[in-house]
């Protein structure tokens, strides 16, 4: 992409270079071509597709609801068949648009099958959104459960992709699981269950527990790539949970996101927020005299018997 020489806030990562460490996450307002390209022209780094099912789901039951911190949404997959997808997916790999995939189907052979025609249309990279909790079938992650679809897409496409989980317990050893059957990277945090009660009727909002996102989970997603990197997870980590501002892109890099997703926050007045956001990031970097990418990791200890004199250390 032009103009991203002497970049400080460029950044690599699943194979694409990024003119911003900030890549807008998949969800309702991914779903759109327009609103996808209008968020690259934004300052976005890359930006992520809803979530392309080979079975898209019927119209009707995509519901958000906002709360003080955040919001909980009922959605799962785009309602948008794999063909319109692969169309939209040749038109932007024909533009050179930094774009990333996100993929899933029922089975790790479906999702294989999937990823394969949309790597064939021209997508740089995927993302696989095997942990939606709002997905009826979606059941318990377990490691061998993202062992198995890793392994069937690493079987079947060379594409680099990152794997999607969900904080919470479990997650060292499904991250393992994830790195060790060839992913290329981790995205890190899908939605966590969430759930609102009407105080006058006691009633259970939205009908049920549903994926809840906002600024009340960014405490947990730090916490668990601090632990991730400390344990000596080196795959890039593309962080995200809770990002409002540009503060909030600096912590995620600082404890070793290598780029950091914002989504939640751009539903109220998105293209402004994301802009920023960007530029927040741009004009905080150019203060501390820093690149992106010199600052990931250095809130980590260094390692036993080095002293880096507060300097930072940035992991691949």
């Amino acid at each position: 992409m032009s103009g991203e020489a002497g970049n400080a806030a460029a950044t690599e990562v699943l194979g694409m270079r990024l003119a911003s460490p900030v890549v807008v996450g998949s969800g309702l307002l991914t779903d759109q071509e327009r609103n996808i390209r209008r968020l690259l022209e934004g300052g976005a780094g890359a930006v992520v597709t809803k979530t392309i099912h080979p079975g898209p789901p019927p119209g009707g039951d995509e519901r958000i609801l906002r709360l003080p911190t955040g919001m909980l949404n009922s959605t799962t997959y785009s309602r948008r068949g794999v063909e319109e997808w692969l169309t939209i997916t040749r038109r932007m790999a024909a533009d050179g648009l930094p774009f990333i995939a996100s993929v899933h189907a029922d089975t790790p052979s479906e999702l294989a099958r999937l990823a394969e025609r949309v790597t064939a249309a021209g997508s740089p990279a995927l993302e696989l959104g095997i942990s939606c909790l709002n997905d009826e079938g979606y059941g318990e992650d377990t490691p061998e459960r993202v062992a198995a679809y890793t392994r069937a897409v690493r079987n079947a496409v060379r594409t680099p992709f990152s794997v999607k989980l969900a904080a919470g317990e479990g997650l060292y050893a499904r991250v393992d699981a994830a790195v060790g059957e060839g992913a290329d990277a981790i995205t890190l945090s899908d939605t966590i269950a969430g759930l609102a009660v009407d105080p006058s009727t006691g009633r259970v909002r939205l009908g049920g527990v549903y994926g809840y996102s906002g600024p009340g989970i960014k405490p947990l997603v730090l916490a668990e790539i601090y632990g991730l990197r400390r344990r000596g997870t080196h795959v890039p980590v593309l962080g995200g949970g809770g990002v409002q501002e540009c503060g909030d892109v600096i912590e995620y890099l600082s404890v070793g996101a290598n780029a950091v997703q914002v989504y939640t926050a751009l539903h109220h007045d998105m293209h402004a927020t994301l802009a920023k956001i960007c530029r927040g990031v741009d004009d905080r970097l150019t203060g501390m005299g820093r690149s992106a990418t010199s600052l990931v990791g250095r809130s980590l200890p260094p390692p036993d018997g080095e002293d880096d004199g507060g300097r930072s250390r940035a992991h691949p």
